[in-house]
């Protein structure tokens, strides 16, 4: 984990109230993105700034950014992009390695990413919030000994490179992109349908599986403190291993000193040797 030492001590947050809003703007954010995808046959054809707003990620991005202005494109879109960063850099550096826990008991497969993702990341950290401001790598930043400062410089300058790399994908690829969007919009009340469906339909699994994003946090408290246990039940079977290890150097150690003494007193059974 990030500075094990560190991280595991972290206090928390300063007050219940300020948790709960930091969870709850998440909450928002997330439920946003479903609205998102649920509506986003008509969103995209109608509304496109109403469309990134709600969710801007790649696919969203470079579907609507041809019929966005510059100044909406890059405005709306920072806005949405950064709104998560510093939400989920505040619950690193509140809960530590506790937070990055949580994240990982999401689910087996997503939590073997956030695994692989911390190590990465853990090499190099600046790069990684340049490169991919993401949710988890906000996370990790927090938990790490990263400032504030050179967070946000780091991730304003990802997220900015992150719009006009897209912006210029979308208009070399407009040829591609075109044909795309005008299906959408003609057969946008059909696949409205079919995306709230779709939507409804995962939420309700994932609720039944225990692992949805919106049942994660909607009982963080419970979660965190999961993830508070199972860091502690590691470390106290970290340290008795650290004891066992000692304690089975201690032993060999011993045997050898006792082999060494026997082999001493079999070389020299009766004293000096007659001449």
């Amino acid at each position: 984990m990030l500075d094990r030492l560190q991280t595991t001590t972290r206090s928390g947050p300063p007050s219940a109230l300020a948790r709960n809003t930091v969870i709850g703007a998440i909450l928002v954010l997330v439920v946003a993105g479903y609205v998102a995808t649920a509506g986003g046959p008509v969103l995209l054809s109608n509304h496109p700034l109403v469309f990134i707003g709600l969710s801007s990620i790649n696919r969203n991005l470079a579907l609507a950014s041809h019929d966005l202005s510059s100044w909406s494109y890059y405005l709306v879109g920072f806005l949405r992009l950064m709104a998560p960063d510093p939400l989920f850099f505040l619950l690193g550096r509140w809960y530590g390695d506790a937070g990055v826990r949580w994240l990982e008991r999401r689910s087996p497969t997503y939590g073997r990413l956030v695994a692989q993702l911390e190590r990465w990341f853990h090499q190099a950290r600046y790069p990684f919030v340049l490169v991919m401001p993401n949710n988890p790598v906000s996370l990790f930043a927090g938990a790490s000994t990263m400032s504030w400062g050179a967070f946000l410089a780091a991730d304003v300058v990802g997220t900015v490179g992150r719009l006009y790399l897209i912006r210029r994908f979308s208009e070399v690829f407009e040829d591609l992109l075109k044909p795309i969007r005008e299906f959408i919009s003609d057969y946008r009340i059909p696949l409205l349908v079919v995306s709230v469906v779709a939507v409804v339909v995962t939420i309700v699994m994932e609720a039944r599986a225990g692992r949805g994003q919106i049942e994660d946090l909607v009982h963080f408290d419970e979660e965190i403190e999961e993830a508070v246990d199972e860091l502690e039940a590691d470390a106290a079977a970290a340290v008795d291993d650290d004891e066992r290890s000692a304690e089975d150097v201690r032993s060999v150690g011993g045997d050898a000193s006792a082999d060494g003494a026997r082999r001493d007193g079999d070389g020299d059974p009766g004293g000096p040797s007659p001449r």
